[in-house]
């Protein structure tokens, strides 16, 4: 059985390196979610390169994003990865997670130094028995 993670990421066209080497972890050490021992839940792909975007409209996107969709992903440990990544330009990373049965994205950005929530402002706004809780 499995239990999907989708998890987008946003940066700064520089942090490139730092967006591949937290897919990188993600496939090959990134611990599961009740399983610590096992390691590696999936890998991001970045959806603003190519020459076909899979993206509507008539222009390429300016932007950098990379998405995933995460298998038994232990996310305390995706949160803590991100923090510690060296990003040359912090305040840019955006990180949208959005659990198995949630209906909505998480919205993580680093501001005064700090990964934070940023949306919702309510981590449990949703149905509680659905709400997986993984933010520290």
């Amino acid at each position: 059985m499995s239990w999907v993670t989708n998890l987008m990421l946003s940066t700064a066209m520089e942090d490139w390196k730092a967006a591949e080497t937290l897919s990188e972890w993600l496939r090959t050490e990134a611990p599961l979610r009740h399983n610590p021992a096992a390691r590696g839940c999936g890998f991001l792909r970045r959806m603003t390169d190519g020459e076909e975007p899979p993206w509507g409209g008539w222009k390429y996107p300016e932007c950098a994003v990379w998405a995933g969709a995460l298998n038994h992903a232990d996310l305390a440990a995706v949160l803590d990865r991100v923090r510690t990544l060296p990003w040359q330009a912090p305040n840019a990373v955006q990180l949208f997670l959005m659990d198995q049965e949630q209906l909505f994205f998480r919205v993580w950005m680093f501001r005064d130094g700090e990964l934070r929530q940023y949306a919702p402002e309510q981590p449990d706004e949703e149905d509680p028995a659905f709400d997986r809780p993984y933010h520290s």
